[in-house]
């Protein structure tokens, strides 16, 4: 029995027909040949091609939701170090502030303790100054006495004779014996 095919076309018009065999050379494929390779490679490549596709969508998504997630939490943790930042430049602007107010109330402690001292000094200058002339107002009115008491007792003495010396005790005498009258 023959078949439909060699009905239709005897096997003697078609000599290479008996070596079924697939023409990979893309020049001398006809048409129909393609259509049937590609519908052959549609039919059962389908079901792997929609599995890749699915599996490769799958991971492209995981990806991209792994791209998602790691983009939130460099956003989050952006965002705390700027806060940070903030809070350390806040920090920082405290301890300059701090620092400049310790310095300026040092340098006037350091300028009130310096205005003490020489108040002290000057308060000991002026009392070794004054105890200075004190001391040399003394000695002077010492020697103005001693020179004094010398210059009268010259005077006393080369004025003074034995009477006029006896008249002087006599009175003396006299006033001390009136005072101890008036006292008994």
């Amino acid at each position: 029995m023959r078949s439909i095919s060699e009905i239709v076309a005897p096997s003697n018009y078609w000599p290479s027909a008996a070596n079924i065999g697939l023409n990979t050379n893309i020049f001398e494929i006809n048409l129909i040949n393609l259509i049937l390779v590609l519908g052959i490679l549609f039919y059962y490549g389908k079901g792997v091609l929609i599995n890749f596709l699915e599996s490769r969508e799958r991971a492209i998504s995981n990806t991209i939701r792994d791209a998602e997630e790691r983009h939130a939490e460099a956003t989050e943790k952006l965002q705390r170090a700027r806060i940070r930042l903030q809070q350390a430049e806040i920090k920082a602007d405290e301890i300059r502030i701090s620092g400049l107010t310790q310095m300026d109330k040092e340098r006037r402690d350091l300028v009130d303790a310096a205005d003490k001292d020489l108040n002290g000094l000057e308060d000991s200058k002026n009392y070794a100054i004054r105890f200075e002339k004190q001391r040399a107002i003394e000695q002077v009115r010492q020697q103005v006495t001693r020179l004094a008491s010398e210059r009268a007792l010259e005077g006393l003495n080369s004025r003074l004779t034995n009477e006029l010396h006896l008249r002087v005790i006599d009175y003396h005498i006299g006033l001390l014996r009136a005072m101890a009258k008036k006292s008994t």
